[in-house]
């Protein structure tokens, strides 16, 4: 059989062999369609280097992975995969950044003899420049831009995929969030500000100091950047200008594009049609059409236009396809109508672009979700790298790691950043600071204990770190706790009982003699409980509790009520506890000297005694319930941080139960019950196939057969046989009287009726007859055969009965 087999080459040292013996014959030979485009696209090139020598000779008819010539529109097939990510351009070009393999031009200053499908450039997972900007500007066609692959030049950075300079986009991405400032909020009614008795010239001259000093330094950073740009500037390139590249255009106006832009689709950046990168364009072309520079390009593409409808700027090959034209505003109404006319005329000789020679580009879910070749990909920039990882490839859940260091050689690090995905324990991303050895993790929503960041040094206890966590999942409404050896504070939101805040302030632990088999715990002292509440509305502002201090190791509580709207100084009231207030069974005696208040308002009339003893025997209540809290408090970080140990040590990845490949549990589910069904099936078979099944049941099934049974099963065998040997004998025998009978009928009738009878009738009685004999002869047929093969079929299954395994050692 005969087959094409080839190869090509991406570089001097890698080779790609393609097996093209399965594709379809769009891809071996041309069409009469595309013949003619092809000689189009002939002509064109002719004419073209005809009026301009000087230019490089026009991309339009390279070869394909089949040897075969194609016109480069056609090769452009619009796909729009069932992906939710492949429907916005950004995700188009990361995935095919991140899917394929780059390899540059041999030599960087033509363009290549090759242009491969996108089907097969997915296959093999690598290609040039070319082959990503065809591969790009179809998904991006498919998704509904206006898209187009360029053929121009770039700078060699660009052309080699050379990133080392560039600064990463994920550090570029936080440097441009620093810079945005809080506009200042505007209020329409606003206290007029006290007067300013600061001198002026002062205030002036401080002002001129401070600008002066960040001027020198703001003069001396830039020296420093401008030296640091002179050292790592890179050497001339003897190939400026000359190197060949390939990128895409999407055109504003679909999809809700409000510019143009570039996109590289090698790296996946998007670039301003004025950016320093992009050196020249030779032609750009889509599925409709083909399309070939005619502005200057000395200055790059800062000054060029992309209205492709102006024929000054664009020569398109074929009329009627892609832009229309730009109109003339001189031309009068009746060269426009006569254009017109002529127009109509010429509507049925316009040649459209022949369909796309290409198969359906398709990606299957598991290529997709492992996106880079082998599932890894590294990418060097400038003092930053990157690393990427497929879903489930790293035991972790790792998919994404990002090096900061602090040279440009990449040999100091400065921080580590890494992403997570599937991960049971739900941690989404984790920074590790080396300077101050701070390491910050976050977690997605979905924990049992609603940990959303938690920022420490080391897992063990009662050391610096903080935890803020997804209050709404909380029921104490915990939004952020912070915690030292000596101190814990905690905010709170949304209470119904209207706390924010909660400070605690812990002693030195005190050493105990522990003795074994002793559970209690030696926990550090509490000395100080402050919190702070929000303004309950149903209250008055005098008698509601802003800010509650517990001085436990003085044997104090402090309150201080919320601001009254029409008051400078807030009530303040204070309880000095007795000494045995904390011990049991003790009767809490309150003196006046016990008790200290400072009123805001003298008018007021003081509370009463009974009143401030029940407010006391609260507040020592409350002190209590405090303490019990901040133990369970402090009891619920060890158990977070024992959590966290072992999520770490045995980091589980989560399986969705739609995954079929790797969910183990769900797969050994699914294969027992399909070995089961087609056990099931087998016995149902053998139930089928076996004789004596009927009879066996019968008797109950029995495993071991007696030889009462076994005689009983030959008998009743026999008996079932031969009684259905006679009663299909005298189911013949019954049709072959009744058709008997009834054709004596009809000879009856016929002789009754023979004179007043028409031909018709005559013609249909005939019939009759002749069907019935030949039917009566048939029976008589099987009748006989039946009487001459019972007796047989009798005898064989005696036999058989006799041979049965089951039943032979019984009849012998």
């Amino acid at each position: 059989m005969f087959f094409f087999l080839i190869f090509f080459f991406f570089s001097e040292s890698e080779e790609v062999f393609i097996d093209t013996s399965g594709f379809p014959s769009t891809y071996k030979n041309n069409s009469q369609k595309e013949k003619l485009m092809l000689a189009f696209a002939e002509n064109f090139r002719q004419q073209y280097a005809h009026l301009f020598p000087d230019r490089k000779p026009l991309f339009l008819t390279p070869r394909n992975e089949c040897g075969i010539e194609k016109f480069v529109s056609t090769t452009i097939r619009p796909t729009l995969l069932s992906y939710e990510e492949l429907y916005s351009w950004d995700g188009c070009a990361e995935f095919v950044s991140d899917y394929l393999t780059m390899y540059p031009l041999k030599p960087p200053i033509d363009p290549p003899q090759v242009l491969h499908s996108p089907v097969s450039i997915l296959k093999c997972q690598q290609g040039n420049c070319f082959d990503f900007s065809v591969l790009l500007c179809s998904l991006l066609i498919g998704a509904g831009y206006d898209a187009y692959s360029v053929s121009g030049y770039a700078v060699k950075e660009m052309c080699l995929n050379d990133e080392t300079r560039e600064i990463c986009p994920l550090l570029r991405k936080r440097e441009e969030k620093g810079v945005e400032e809080k506009k200042p909020v505007v209020k329409k009614y606003a206290v007029k500000p006290p007067r300013d008795l600061n001198s002026r010239f002062e205030m002036n001259q401080e002002t001129k100091r401070k600008r002066d000093i960040a001027a020198a330094l703001e003069k001396k950073k830039m020296d420093e950047e401008k030296r640091i740009a002179e050292l790592e500037k890179p050497p001339l390139d003897p190939l400026y200008g000359l190197r060949v590249h390939c990128w895409v255009l999407v055109l504003a106006g679909k999809r809700e594009v409000s510019e143009n832009f570039f996109i590289d689709p090698i790296t996946g950046h998007s670039y301003q049609t004025t950016d320093k990168y992009f050196l020249g364009i030779e032609s750009l072309w889509n599925h409709e059409n083909y399309w070939v520079n005619m502005q200057d390009c000395r200055h790059g593409t800062m000054d060029m236009t992309f209205d492709l409808g102006d024929p000054v700027c664009w020569e398109f090959m074929l009329l009627g396809s892609g832009k229309p034209l730009l109109s003339i505003p001189d031309m009068d109404e009746e060269e426009l109508q006569l254009d017109d006319e002529m127009g109509e005329k010429e509507e049925e000789f316009i040649f459209y672009m022949p369909p796309s020679w290409v198969e359906r580009i398709e990606v299957s879910p598991k290529d997709f979700e492992t996106r880079c070749p082998n599932g890894k990909k590294t990418i060097l920039y400038r003092k930053a790298v990157l690393e990427k990882f497929a879903p489930y490839l790293m035991k972790d859940g790792l998919v994404m790691k990002l090096t900061v260091y602090e040279d440009t050689e990449c040999s100091r690090v400065l921080e580590v950043k890494e992403w997570f995905e599937n991960r049971r324990d739900k941690l989404d991303l984790r920074e590790l600071k080396q300077r101050s050895n701070l390491i910050v993790e976050h977690f997605i929503p979905g924990r049992s204990d609603a940990l959303k960041t938690h920022i420490y040094k080391t897992l063990v206890p009662e050391t610096e770190r903080t935890m803020e966590f997804y209050n709404e999942a909380r029921v104490d409404g915990l939004q952020k706790r912070e915690e030292n050896p000596c101190e814990m504070k905690e905010t709170f939101v949304g209470r119904p009982d209207f706390l924010s805040y909660r400070h605690t302030v812990f002693g030195k632990r005190v050493k105990k003699v522990m003795l074994s088999g002793s559970t209690e715990t030696n926990n550090r002292p509490i000395l100080k409980i402050t919190e702070l509440f929000h303004r309950n509305p149903e209250k008055l502002a005098n008698e509601d509790v802003e800010q509650q201090v517990f001085l436990i190791s003085e044997n104090r509580i402090q309150l201080t009520y919320h601001l009254e709207s029409d008051k400078i100084i807030a009530s303040k009231r204070q309880f000095l506890k007795p000494p045995n207030a904390g011990e049991k069974g003790n009767q809490v005696v309150l003196t006046t000297d016990m008790i200290s208040t400072f009123q805001v308002d003298p008018t007021r009339k003081p509370c009463k005694d009974v009143f401030l003893y029940e407010m006391f025997m609260n507040l020592l209540e409350t002190e209590k319930q405090l303490k019990q809290i901040i133990r369970e408090s402090e009891q619920e970080v060890c158990e977070i941080l024992q959590v966290r140990e072992q999520e770490e040590t045995m980091s589980e990845l989560q399986i969705s139960v739609y995954d079929t490949e790797r969910n183990e549990k769900g797969k050994k589910l699914r294969e027992a019950l399909e070995q089961q069904r087609k056990e099931e099936l087998k016995r149902q078979k053998e139930r089928e196939m076996d004789y004596l099944a009927p009879f066996l049941a019968q008797q109950g099934d029995p495993t071991a057969l007696t030889k009462k049974q076994a005689i009983q099963l030959r008998n009743d065998c026999l008996a079932d046989l031969k009684k259905r040997l006679i009663n299909k004998a005298n189911l013949i025998q019954r049709r072959f009287e009744k058709e008997t009978q009834e054709l004596q009928k009809k000879q009856q009738w016929y002789q009754q009726n023979q004179v007043s009878m028409t031909k018709e009738d005559e013609e249909d009685y005939l019939c009759y007859c002749s069907n019935a004999m030949f039917q009566i002869h048939i029976l008589e047929l099987r009748l006989n055969r039946h009487k001459e093969l019972a007796p047989a079929k009798y005898l064989a299954m005696e036999e058989r009965l006799n041979r049965d395994p089951r039943l032979a050692e019984y009849l012998k």
